[in-house]
């Protein structure tokens, strides 16, 4: 897929309206070879299905993101070959209104329809999915606003994917940036790259942020630095893994909570414990043996 330069789409005031949700699998062809004045995005999250769009037959598998804008004929296929048919996710939206594009079109891959997403990006269209899907099933006060955000994140998502990134002024940190909202994405982060290599420089860089501000705010929310806080969720995912009768040595554990050397990982351990990876073990072991 080939990136587009230099193009700015985003407008300062974005503010699409959230038409719809709908998740389920093809066994079978829809009735009409239709298109629509809103735009549909739709996300398969597993099995494999056919579409036929603009007269072009499209195979599409999970982690794949079908951009149907306005006036494009899309029909779904039976795919009985596969063994397990297509579930997608279906959102739809009107009012979107792009710079350089007509009212509900979203920027597309040239002469294509499809994005084959992978890795980061397949995930976080996952986890919006599930959310949006979450929201859906409750009847909660702003429950609309609520499915309007995710399907704000995931539009963004998928125009970034498309984008070369904008180069960012050397030196500058955006001091106006809410400071519980830049907080409770470097939680959420921690929550789900804990396992991985993680640096404040990294963190720093990707949020557009300085590391000297990203610490101090960091602390003053949370009483405590970043890199200390990523260290106890590290250890206490390691205790729940060893407490939970792992079998895996004590090597494996560390690994699969970020830290590559074991001896490091069991000091770091008995310091906020005062005990052991290994005494952990033994103790359940006693326990479970009981």
């Amino acid at each position: 897929m080939k990136t587009q330069k230099n193009i700015q789409f985003i407008t300062e005031d974005l503010n699409p309206t959230f038409l719809f949700t709908w998740k389920g699998f093809r066994g079978h062809v829809t009735e009409n070879y239709h298109c629509h004045d809103h735009g549909e995005i739709a996300f398969v999250l597993s099995g494999t299905g056919k579409y036929r769009i603009e007269d072009e037959i499209y195979t599409v598998q999970e982690g794949d993101l079908l951009i149907l804008n306005p006036g494009v004929r899309h029909q779904a296929l039976a795919c009985p070959e596969s063994a397990t048919p297509a579930t997608e996710f279906f959102i739809g939206y009107s009012d979107l209104q792009l710079n350089g594009l007509a009212v509900n079109c979203m920027p597309v891959p040239e002469g294509e329809y499809m994005l084959h997403t992978a890795g980061e990006l397949r995930q976080r269209l996952f986890k919006l999915c599930s959310s949006m899907e979450a929201e859906k099933a409750v009847c909660r006060q702003g429950k609309y606003f609520m499915l309007k955000a995710y399907m704000i994140q995931l539009l963004l998502l998928v125009i970034r994917e498309q984008c070369e990134p904008m180069e960012r002024p050397q030196g500058f940190s955006f001091e106006s940036v809410n400071r519980k909202y830049v907080v409770e994405q470097i939680l959420n982060y921690f929550e789900d790259h804990y396992d991985e290599k993680i640096s404040l420089d990294q963190i720093a860089e990707n949020m557009y942020l300085s590391p000297f501000y990203i610490s101090k705010i960091f602390k003053s929310e949370t009483g405590d630095a970043p890199i200390r806080h990523l260290i106890h969720i590290r250890l206490e995912k390691a205790r729940e893994l060893l407490e939970s009768g792992f079998d895996g040595n004590i090597q494996e554990v560390a690994s699969l909570v970020g830290y590559e050397d074991a001896y490091h990982f069991s000091k770091l351990f008995k310091k906020h414990f005062g005990v052991s990876p290994s005494q952990v073990r033994k103790k359940q072991g006693e326990k479970g043996g009981k």
